[in-house]
């Protein structure tokens, strides 16, 4: 992508597949900004290892922290790399003493570099105890295998004592057998070091120069020998309608029925390309494969295997590969794809709410038609952005995960799609709930010739649990309110929660529950129960103490220490709450809770207190109620808003 290139950052996640000791490794590049989360959070789904990639000068940056932490609950084994360190300020020792510190985790040091920064050339195995050294014409084949360094022959030692104890805590009976003195063998070693690679005990950890290729041949040994293979993880569960598993799993074999996941979906100049991992079965050029999603089947007309930007043409792809499949119509990012006379559906993937939005309209008048087209795709490719049309406005929204995230769609409708369009000011995603217990009745009752419509409900409103959103439960017994009728009580309030009485904003962590109530035989009817509901949200909701909610993000920034006194005064202007401090030799690192109103533009903000030098990420935490005067300019910002919309 040109915002890529210009910006010197990843945006997409990019798929290659290559062979290195007649294995195949499918690999695939995500982003690192938090505001692609959405890139990681697809990519963890689909892969069977990592690698997590650290710059021997920057360290553990804020957001490489978060997406650790998503690897985590992913449950993705991971080896660990420390990258360039030829750079000035380069420092393996500095950077393993972080990844213990700051994420939590156990590295475990599987080679030393030898020389630093500028005199960097090459690594000690540590388990062969041999020196891998390259020359400086940056061919990966240009180098030799020698004897260590006389001068770091008792930091090897040490440091290889250190892998073989933490590799053998592992296995009881081969750490009984070092403890007795035995010498283990590397074989034993290496099985041990791939156990607890699976079982996320410890992360084998290497260092290297790739600019340089210098040291990246014993990372593609480590995904061979220590990461697990497709048959080596738990197979993916199968779910039924509902999201609920089965108790069947999709086996990695090529003789089961076919089991696929689409995980990602992009438009190139070739078509649109749809990124699928197979799970079991074969997947064939020309097969006929069934979506369960929407219950439509399609044909494959190519199958390709993705080099970046570049594509190879591929007539069979088995369980264990991922490919990219042209031309399909019908797929979304998280369907099934499965054999068409053997059904089946995979566990979903499940998504970040978005926590910003912006208006859009083409600068161009006429060019509706043709942003609505270009937003249509852009929704497909990216699940974490949203298009909506203001009812009141007809404004087109556009809902994303952070100002960058947005900003890199506005560029994309311009550059890639043609279409120039004027931004509106970054709107925050409030919302409302309520703060008391109320117990009320309604009475929906209609008479004009003929059948009326009547429906009576008793019913209590209260706090829900946090997070939970909206939860309906039905206590009526004695047949006073019909059980065919409680799906449209719930739909009636259910439906009323996408506006608060406040400010419009959509209500969570509410539950109602339907007590007790009244019906007649002939005028009683689903529409009578679900007007009843909406009717009584009407009435009850403005009683209950609503209130504010605005969204507090989880901010992470890095300072040079001179500046540290400015960037904690300035995140206490903007309402934040600091949880950490902690030092290095390259600064200071700061996390805080801060209201998501308070961090438009702070990007700039910080490069001016810094000097250019400070960096920062950010997430979304929780919800929170809005102290008194920030509700009010909400709720008198949203009403003029609606005024302005009916002129």
């Amino acid at each position: 992508m040109d915002q890529e290139q210009e910006r010197g950052i990843t945006i997409q996640s990019a798929a290659t597949t290559c062979f290195w000791k007649d294995n195949q490794l499918n690999i695939i590049d995500t982003p690192g900004h938090v505001d692609f989360t959405i890139e990681v959070y697809r990519s963890l789904k689909v892969l069977d290892g990592g690698i997590g990639v650290f710059c021997a000068s920057g360290g553990v940056e804020p957001q490489s922290e978060t997406n650790w932490r998503y690897a985590n609950d992913s449950k993705v084994a991971r080896i660990i790399y420390v990258n360039k360190l030829d750079r000035t300020g380069g420092d393996f020792f500095r950077v393993i003493k972080q990844v213990e510190e700051i994420l939590v985790a156990k590295p475990l040091v599987m080679v030393l570099p030898i020389g630093i920064e500028d005199a960097f050339k090459g690594v000690v195995d540590l388990l062969t105890e041999k020196a891998w050294i390259w020359d400086e014409s940056g061919d990966p084949m240009n180098y030799e295998i020698t004897d260590v360094p006389e001068d770091m022959k008792s930091q090897v030692a040490e440091y290889r004592e250190m892998l073989i104890e933490g590799a053998v805590e592992v296995d009881d009976e081969v750490m009984e057998r070092y403890l007795e003195g035995e010498e283990i063998d590397i074989e034993t070693i290496k099985r041990c070091i791939r156990k607890g690679t699976r079982e996320l005990s410890f992360f084998p950890t290497f260092c290297g120069s790739s600019f340089k290729n210098k040291g990246v041949q014993n990372v593609l040994d480590a995904v061979v020998d220590y990461l697990p293979n497709p048959t080596e993880v738990p197979p993916q569960p199968e779910v039924d309608l509902e999201g609920n598993e089965t108790g069947k799993f999709a086996k990695v074999t090529p003789d089961a029925p076919l089991r696929a996941l689409a995980f990602k979906i992009m438009d190139d100049r070739y078509g649109a390309l749809t990124f699928t991992r197979i799970y079991s079965g074969v997947l064939n050029k020309g097969d006929t494969v069934l979506n369960t999603f929407t219950g439509k089947s399609e044909r494959i007309g190519r199958l390709v295997e993705m080099h970046a930007n570049s594509r190879e043409e591929i007539d069979t792809a088995q369980a264990g590969d991922i490919v990219a499949i042209v031309g399909m119509k019908n797929v979304q990012t998280g369907h099934t794809l499965c054999d068409p006379k053997n059904p089946a559906t995979l566990e979903p993937m499940v998504f970040p709410d978005p926590v910003i939005s912006i208006a859009i309209e083409p600068k161009d008048k006429g060019g509706s038609e043709k942003m609505g087209l270009a937003l249509s795709k852009m929704v497909q490719e990216d699940p974490s952005f949203y298009v909506e049309t203001d009812q009141e406005s007809g404004e087109v929204i556009i809902k994303g995960m952070g100002e960058l995230h947005l900003d890199i769609k506005v560029d994309i409708l311009k550059r890639t799609h043609g279409v120039a369009v004027d931004v509106g000011k970054p709107q925050v995603a409030y919302r409302e709930s309520i703060t008391k217990v109320l117990n009320d009745t309604y009475v929906h009752k209609k008479q004009s010739g003929g059948s009326g419509q009547f429906a009576k409900i008793d019913y209590t409103i209260q706090p829900g649990e946090p997070g939970v959103g909206f939860e309906f439960e039905s206590k009526v017994t004695g047949g006073s309110v019909p059980r065919e009728f409680w799906p449209a009580v719930e739909k009636g309030f259910a439906n009323s929660m996408e506006k608060g009485p406040l400010a419009g904003y959509p209500m969570v962590d509410v539950k109602v529950t339907l007590t007790d109530g009244g019906f007649h035989a002939v005028d009683s009817s689903a529409i009578a129960f679900e007007i009843a509901a909406k009717s009584a949200y009407r009435q009850s909701f403005p009683k209950a103490g609503p209130q504010i909610l605005e969204p507090i993000m989880n901010v992470d920034v890095f300072t040079p220490d001179d500046h540290m006194g400015d960037v904690i005064g300035d995140l206490n202007r903007r309402r934040g709450m600091i949880k950490s401090q902690s030092s290095n030799p390259m600064g200071v690192r700061i996390k805080a809770d801060v209201p998501l109103s308070e961090m438009f533009g702070y990007i700039g903000d910080l490069r001016t207190m810094t000097s250019g030098r400070g960096q920062f990420s950010m997430e979304f935490g929780n919800y929170s109620p809005c102290p008194k005067n920030v509700a009010e300019d909400v709720i008198k910002e949203a009403k003029e808003r609606q005024e302005a919309a009916k002129k």
